[in-house]
This record gives C-alpha cells, structure tokens and sequence, in this order.
C-alpha cells in the first residue's frame, strides 16, 4: 500500500512540474486589457484594392480575440497602431497536372511597415516589417480567388501584428 502511495505521489508530482511553465494570460507581463491599442487606418502603398482597409478591420478584431489589450475606439488608447502595407505578392505553389504554364494554387503575401507608439512618452515600442499569407486555389476566376482569400491574407497579418505586440518585453 506504502509503495502505491509512493508511485502515485511521485507521478503526480511529475504531471506538476510540467505546469509551471505554463502562463494563462499575456506573456508580457501585463494584466489582460490593461493597455488599450488605437488602431489607425493602414495605408496601401499595394496595387491591391480594399488590402488597407481589410488589415485594419482584421487588426481591430484581432485585439478583441486576443484579448491581451482593448480596443480603444473613442480616442482613449494608451497605445497607437500605423503601418503601411507595402508588398503584395504571389507565388506559384502548383501547377495543372499535364499543363507547366497554367497555375492552381498560389501563396499571396502582404508585408506592411507597422509601428506601435505610445501615446503618453511617445515611445516606439514596435516599428518592424510584418508578413501575412494565405493558400489561393485558383477556379476559373483568378480575381475572385483572390478577393475571396484577402480577408484571410489580413486576419493572418493581423495575427502576427498583435503576436508581436502581446509577447513584447516592452
């Protein structure tokens, strides 16, 4: 019985120790919602229509996924989001079996130029280039493929943005 004891207090101790490096919650050291991000519009220095616009939107829900900072929309943030996207590109990934030229999936990436200030010292806590991607499997319609695929090009960029901003040792 002593033995069994034993084995289980020793496996449970075990299980245990892996936990401790486990963190619920930012890992930036801040409390969860503590700071609030203003993030404002994007500029698109791309040939890509609405990509601006969709980014921004996919930042703003992003932070509300996230969870780690507030979306301020009143003008009330502690920190300030800017960037341009900068680059729009597609990769060929494959092609149609029988047929070199014509292409079926593309990888599409967008970098963007983001900085994040704030707003009270006017400390720059992140000024770096960010890139998102996303798979566009091509129909008959390659533009519509890529309409359809650009707000998931944003949300991936977005994560990567508030990624950054969360995990920052700033």
């Amino acid at each position: 019985m002593l033995r069994l004891f034993t084995l289980l207090l020793g496996a449970s101790l075990i299980a245990c120790g892996g936990c401790a490096s486990y963190k619920l919650g930012p890992t930036n050291g801040l409390t969860a919602g503590e700071k609030a991000l203003q993030i404002h519009p994007f500029s698109n220095q791309t040939l890509e229509p609405r990509l601006g616009d969709a980014l921004t939107t996919a930042l703003r829900h992003e932070t509300q996924r996230d969870a780690t900072f507030r979306l301020a929309t009143q003008g009330d943030g502690d920190i300030i989001v800017t960037g341009t996207l900068t680059a729009f590109e597609r990769h060929e990934l494959s092609f149609v079996p029988k047929d070199v030229l014509t292409v079926s999936d593309f990888r599409i990436t967008a970098t963007a130029q983001v900085t994040a200030r704030e707003i009270r010292t006017g400390k720059v806590i992140l000024d770096r280039t960010v890139k998102g991607s996303t798979l566009v499997r091509v129909g008959s319609d390659l533009t519509s493929a890529e309409r359809q695929a650009l707000p998931l090009l944003a949300e991936d960029l977005a994560k990567n943005v508030i990624s950054l901003l969360a995990d920052g040792s700033w």
